[in-house]
């Protein structure tokens, strides 16, 4: 019988968006990403039976163009562009951890460099981080989508298994499907939300955000991740649903969004398209993972 490899994880989340990280920095436990099969070790890792259990993994590496970089991949084993909540927990473990002092630092992503704004706590660590989300983008090669020939997809009719859901696309950094509905039920997410990510529209999938105004300033949502399934939190998501219901004039460009597993301050400037998101991060656990 072959002998198991084994890795040091540590287990996070943003408000229950769950991931497992593990360190390629060069510590004595780390790891290289030339040394690994991501992919593969995403899917053994992130099953919540055979595995730690996850929504995905993430990989904390050395950058030649930021402070540091993150790759992101869906439980799955796809990759993914950005994770708004693994950022969060990125920058709490590399405070934490002693691998940086500073408060601000630059995060390399696959949908580009992000700006991290760390809070700290009586106790000395991460309480909160800000995230420098980037440009929101609403054009069809950007997002990227499809649909009858429209440029920007703003509550746009979607016919999805003999229902018609008004769908506004939205970019940031991954593609999202933002859907407002009077009041969200587990049919939404868990079926039309699973069509809706791999409808035709969307040539890479998308992230699906079912969305519910409380007022202007208070938006309930689930998501259907790309990927994933159906997860406490998604902060591009958040991000997504905010914008979404600013330009259908459904909120202020300022809200509180509330998802299964807590809360999401989000701020868009219409006029530069930044979108800011302020939340936690917490440590879960850590230790060795054995696998083939």
């Amino acid at each position: 019988m072959s002998e198991k490899r084994r890795l040091y994880f540590t287990k996070m989340h943003g408000i229950g968006n769950d991931y497992v990280y593990v360190d390629a920095l060069g510590s004595p436990t780390s790891l290289s990403d030339k040394d690994i099969d991501f992919p593969d070790l995403s899917r053994k890792i992130s099953n919540r039976h055979f595995g730690v259990g996850s929504d995905g993994l993430i990989a904390i590496l050395p950058s030649s163009s930021a402070d540091f970089r993150m790759r992101m991949f869906n439980a799955d084993g796809s990759e993914a562009q950005m994770c708004g909540n693994g950022s969060r927990c990125v920058a709490k473990y590399l405070y934490d951890k002693g691998y940086t002092d500073k408060t601000s630092i630059s995060l390399e992503t696959k949908a580009g460099i992000k700006v991290l704004h760390l809070h700290i706590g009586e106790d000395g660590e991460v309480s909160e981080v800000t995230v420098d989300m980037g440009v929101a983008v609403f054009e069809a090669s950007e997002v990227p989508f499809s649909h009858k020939g429209t440029e920007r997809m703003i509550s746009c009719p979607v016919d999805v298994d003999g229902e018609v859901f008004h769908v506004t696309a939205v970019g940031m950094g991954n593609p999202h499907g933002v859907v407002f509905v009077d009041r969200i039920n587990d049919r939404h997410v868990h079926h039309y939300g699973r069509i809706l990510e791999t409808h035709a529209i969307w040539p890479e999938r998308a992230n699906i955000e079912f969305a519910e105004i409380t007022d202007r300033r208070h938006i309930k949502m689930r998501v259907w991740e790309r990927g994933s399934g159906e997860t406490l939190a998604c902060g591009t998501g958040a991000c997504a649903t905010l914008v979404a219901a600013y330009v259908n004039g459904e909120a202020d460009n300022e809200a509180e969004l509330e998802l299964l597993g807590g809360s999401l301050h989000i701020n868009y400037c219409p006029e530069s398209g930044h979108v800011y998101m302020r939340g936690g991060a917490e440590f879960i656990a850590e230790g060795w993972y054995y696998y083939d």
